[in-house]
């Protein structure tokens, strides 16, 4: 299979500096060392610059004003130096040989554009049993993209080649960012499933994105799904499912922004359901 690959490792960070060494560290004990660890630091107003400043050379540090996790992201992609992308959010850490079992599996499987692993997850420090539909999956993810997000962010690794084909993340969507974009990815592109538990994912924080826009996250998958079908690039079976997800999630989210006293927003939604579904 020739030399091994190398890797660029990319964090986004904003004010977690008492959570973030523990992610970088989860990169720096990889038994893989042939990678560079980038972390974007999205306008912290924390000790986070300290933090980041002690680990010297280990890492390359880009900073910029805040932005987002999209943006921070993409400022990683564009510094990166090495074909292949991994990515781990600040408050998630790898399994020791997360890089080494996934980069060969990459070799392996050359025709992949895209790979991504199982999950552990914790929340408030509590070992979670992860319901089926959340089990990673390989092959053609569009309908379960659809449905759901259905590829850990923290479990990616990528070629640079995906996001000069598929794009970048949306800066746009404060929230669902992976979801858009690996929904864009699943439309032409199979994912290589590792079946391993190689991240490790953290919840329960009121600092989560999922946790800030836990009511009325759907109206950003739903923005997401519309801007898919906008694009004209689907065929005839893709458009139809987009469809079908998208009328469903209108129906579900307008229901409860009337069940909630959110008359218009949820009117908004119900015609949006009706107009899709012609």
């Amino acid at each position: 299979m020739g030399a091994s690959p190398k890797v660029s490792i990319i964090i986004p960070t904003y004010n977690r500096a008492s959570l973030l060494p523990v992610a970088i560290d989860s990169v720096l004990a990889q038994d893989h060392s042939d990678s560079e660890l980038i972390v974007v630091d999205d306008g912290s107003t924390d000790q986070t610059a300290d933090l980041l400043k002690s680990y010297g050379s280990s890492l390359r540090l880009i900073r910029q004003e805040n932005r987002g996790a999209s943006a921070a992201r993409n400022a990683g992609i564009k510094a990166a130096k090495y074909g292949l992308l991994a990515f781990l959010d600040s408050d998630d850490r790898f399994a020791p040989n997360k890089l080494t079992l996934q980069m060969q599996a990459m070799q392996e499987n050359p025709h992949y554009l895209v790979s991504h692993t199982q999950e552990i997850w914790y929340r408030n420090g509590k070992l979670l049993n992860q319901k089926i539909k959340h089990r990673k999956e390989s092959g053609d993810l569009f309908s379960r993209c659809l449905e759901l997000c259905a590829v850990g962010m923290s479990t990616i690794m990528a070629r640079q080649e995906l996001f000069e084909t598929v794009g970048l993340f949306d800066e746009d969507l404060p929230c669902c960012e992976d979801y858009d974009l690996w929904l864009r990815t699943s439309v032409e592109h199979h994912f290589l499933l590792v079946d391993h538990p190689l991240t490790i994912k953290e919840g329960g924080r009121p600092d989560q994105l999922s946790r800030q826009y836990q009511v009325g996250m759907d109206r950003f998958r739903i923005q997401a799904i519309g801007k898919l079908l906008d694009s004209g690039g689907l065929d005839l079976e893709h458009e139809r499912l987009a469809r079908k997800e998208l009328v469903r999630k209108c129906r579900i989210y307008g229901t409860g922004c009337l069940k909630h006293g959110r008359q218009a927003e949820g009117e908004k939604y119900l015609e949006m359901a009706a107009q899709y579904a012609e």
